[in-house]
């Protein structure tokens, strides 16, 4: 729901994946990802037509759980935006792609004539705004050091695709150099890698409506999973479509409401009261309001580096008590 660029990157490759392994393997050749062609033949289709489709069913596979997962981003962005991080991260790391192939040659002595085939440059790309833009909640532990994480199955889907190739370093290289170059505005390639606003318009006339799916109903959106982490993983869905619809709303009514200020007493009085004694039916008195918390710097660092601002970080801190997941969530909610 609400992501359907992600969607149609999930079934149209991983289709003609399948029909070029299962019926038509004699056409795979066409979708080789072979840079001595480009290079010596000038044969520039095999950029777009290497760099889209994977010819190996795992690479497919890993892919669109990692597309699926990184679905959020067009939630939360709209689909033009997103679609102009996919287009300039695919572009750049096709550049980056050509560098790195020639600097391995010209360090180690080794030549690569071609790389693994697929959509997979800008899905390493996406790693880089999700390591940088998700809140990190931690699940449990394992044998009480090892923090298991809501982001720890996305990095392990992450290193199997790096792992299932001889040379897929390169592309995972070259996405992730190019996602930072993309995310940071290095160069001000955010505005010159973007996808115009007419063709946004074209294509959310023509294909949306065909990829669009209809919001979930009541009756999927309370059914549980078979597991305690299936059953987070839908909390976490469910949250992030109420953030979607109305945060903007929301915010936009408290600012106007608290002239610009968010009215935190209001929303979080029963964390910010928690260890008052003399606290009851919600009305504190005076004398039994507790001394502000004192925040730790670090923590604003980590919530201002999520995108707040500093003073949304130290109410929300203040008002949880230092919390850093239960701030984190507020903020995210709100």
């Amino acid at each position: 729901d609400k992501a359907p660029l992600s969607k149609s990157l999930l079934l149209v490759p991983s289709a003609i994946s399948l029909l070029l392994t299962l019926l038509f393997q004699h056409y795979q050749k066409f979708f080789a990802y072979n840079l001595q062609a480009v290079k010596e033949d000038f044969q520039i289709w095999r950029l777009i037509c290497g760099r889209t489709i994977c010819l190996d069913l795992k690479d497919t596979f890993c892919s669109s759980l990692l597309i699926y997962n990184f679905r959020i981003f067009e939630r939360r962005y709209g689909s033009r935006k997103f679609s102009s991080f996919l287009l300039g991260a695919w572009m750049l790391s096709a550049l980056f792609d050509l560098l790195l192939v020639e600097i391995t040659q010209y360090v180690f002595g080794i030549t690569i004539s071609s790389l693994p085939s697929g959509f997979l440059g800008p899905v390493f790309a996406l790693f880089v705004p999700f390591y940088s833009s998700i809140p990190r909640v931690q699940v449990t532990q394992v044998l009480g050091h090892f923090s298991i994480t809501n982001k720890s199955l996305v990095y392990i889907l992450g290193l199997q695709l790096l792992t299932s190739g001889s040379y897929i370093w390169i592309l995972a290289l070259s996405g992730l150099i190019s996602g930072i170059c993309y995310n940071s505005s290095i160069l001000k390639v955010h505005r010159i890698l973007c996808v115009p606003r007419w063709v946004a318009k074209v294509f959310s006339w023509t294909l949306e409506p065909v990829f669009s799916s209809a919001e979930p109903t009541n009756e999927v959106r309370v059914g549980m999973g078979a597991t305690v982490d299936i059953q987070r993983q839908q909390r976490m869905e469910l949250l992030d479509r109420q953030i979607m619809m109305s945060q903007v709303a929301q915010m936009r009514r408290q600012r106007q409401q608290q002239g610009g200020m968010i009215n935190w007493n209001r929303l979080f009085p029963p964390l910010r009261h928690r260890h008052n004694a003399n606290y009851q039916d919600h009305r504190p008195s005076e004398q039994g309001i507790p001394p502000p918390t004192e925040v730790s710097e670090e923590q604003v660092a980590r919530l201002m580096e999520m995108g707040f601002s500093r003073g949304d970080a130290l109410e929300a801190l203040r008002a949880s008590n230092n919390d850093l997941n239960v701030a984190t969530n507020f903020l995210l909610q709100h």
